[in-house]
């Protein structure tokens, strides 16, 4: 039963190799096929040149005239906001363009006063930390030397005692 089953997957594989080696290469073979009929049939059939009476190309003024008396005042007149807006004058564009840009610069600038002043507080408050470092480490400072004074002192003193223990007839250890 397995030989048999065998066989027949080995006949299917066969037939979709065929079947893909068709497809791929079949529209190819046809195009050749095709276009070398078509060069014999050509070379029987000789015709002579078209004459073509065609009308000219229409302007665009000849299909619609309308569309040449068109301006910019017409656009939006049925919109009363976009109208109000495309009477009011050049000057007064411009002078709306400046205000807005005033305004924009001021809040701009206010901005960054907000940002400096917290910039400024900051450094201040930094410093003020620095200060203090500054103040601890030279209190740190100044009780290590007198630590080393003292440590010094007490080594001496330590000597002198030694000394005399030993010139009294101590061994020591």
């Amino acid at each position: 039963m397995s030989r048999r089953s065998g066989n027949c997957v080995r006949c299917c594989l066969v037939v979709f190799a065929v079947v893909s080696a068709l497809c791929v290469s079949g529209p190819a073979i046809y195009w050749k096929f095709k276009k070398s009929l078509s060069l014999k049939a050509t070379s029987f059939n000789s015709c002579s040149p078209c004459v073509c009476d065609c009308a000219p190309p229409l302007s665009l003024l000849k299909i619609a005239p309308g569309l040449a008396n068109l301006s910019v005042t017409d656009c939006g007149k049925d919109d009363p906001d976009l109208k109000e807006e495309m009477e009011k004058q050049f000057v007064d564009l411009l002078t709306e363009e400046l205000k807005l840009q005033e305004t924009v610069g001021e809040e701009h600038m206010h901005h960054m006063n907000i940002t400096l002043g917290e910039a400024k507080r900051l450094a201040s408050q930094y410093q003020r930390e620095a200060e203090k470092c500054n103040a601890a480490t030279e209190t740190c400072e100044e009780a290590r030397e007198r630590a080393q004074a003292l440590l010094t002192k007490e080594k001496k003193i330590t000597s002198m005692w030694e000394h005399r223990a030993r010139q009294l007839g101590w061994e020591g250890e």
